[in-house]
């Protein structure tokens, strides 16, 4: 079916099927509508909308609290408009106190996004794998939780609750966090940047039974892990948030390069997408198909 008019499947449902059959969800970061297009393109069952790369790639600037929850929103829409397949997004701190959460839950989810996560950092927020983050007291971010799953539309909406306390409070506050947020009723729990092996190994045995969500975040705090360790130690969902946005970043600069220094990009060709391959993957026929059938003769 044409993807302008498709019917558009049901995010949170099919994201809470893939939960309770697959064993590991795969999702990697996308940035925007063409980015995300890819994700869908190579096969992958969800994407996640990356606050880094959303702050990036609309402001220029690193994930430090300067994107705001509409902007955010925004692109999640584009990026849900632009695949048939679920998006979980970054929420950041749900942009407030639980009042302010209720109405970012709604938000996302009024624009088809099928999970979200938020932290329990101060606002404005860090990225997690940089110095300098704060953490709310564990009351406060409780209430938040407590408030989002209240303001779920869907009962399928899969609420995740995220700790940043590592670096801040040390593992042990981090994993009493994480136990408190899924009592009070996230979906599945985020223990941002394990600092090791060995504590990505703790996360999983002592939250034993709870979903736990993975950030495999590229160049990141957590040492890299193979797949098969993670699925051995029952991570349920695996995000991979930038690397498309850094493989995007090194092509883009070193195309430029050659161009300033050729004057033309005739010397690199051969290393871009083909124009009409990429007119088939944007979807032109699409648009063509519907040409013809709704815009008669005369008015071409």
């Amino acid at each position: 079916m044409n993807r302008l008019i498709r019917q558009k499947i049901n995010g949170p449902r099919r994201l809470r099927e893939l939960t309770n059959s697959k064993d590991l969800i795969l999702a990697p970061g996308a940035y925007d509508a063409l980015s995300a297009r890819l994700i869908e393109l190579t096969g992958f069952d969800v994407v996640y909308m990356t606050g880094f790369g959303t702050a990036a790639s609309m402001l220029g600037y690193p994930d430090v609290g300067l994107i705001t929850m509409h902007e955010m929103v925004d692109n999640a829409k584009r990026i849900v408009d632009a695949v048939n397949i679920p998006v979980i997004a970054d929420a950041d701190t749900g942009y407030g106190n639980p009042i302010n959460v209720i109405r970012t839950v709604q938000e996302y989810e009024r624009v088809g996004v099928a999970g979200i996560h938020i932290e329990d950092q101060v606002f404005p927020k860090k990225c997690g794998h940089i110095t300098g983050k704060q953490v709310i007291p564990l009351e406060e971010m409780v209430e938040k939780v407590s408030a989002a799953k209240d303001a779920k539309l869907s009962k399928d909406f899969v609420l995740i609750a995220r700790t940043d306390a590592i670096a801040v409070e040390g593992l042990d506050s981090a994993l009493e966090r994480a136990k408190e947020y899924y009592r009070a009723g996230a979906d599945v729990i985020f223990v941002e940047a394990p600092e090791s092996r060995e504590q990505i190994e703790i996360i999983s045995k002592e939250l034993k039974g709870i979903p736990l969500l993975f950030n495999w975040a590229e160049g990141g705090r957590t040492p890299p892990v193979t797949l098969e360790v993670l699925r051995k130690l029952g991570y349920k969902i695996v995000i991979f948030p930038i690397s498309t946005l850094l493989a995007a970043t090194k092509a883009i600069k070193e195309v430029l390069e050659e161009i300033n220094k050729d004057g033309t990009p005739i010397n690199v060709m051969n290393r871009l997408y083909p124009f009409k391959d990429f007119l088939d993957f944007i979807g032109l026929p699409e648009v063509q198909e519907l040409e013809r059938k709704y815009i008669t003769k005369s008015r071409t």
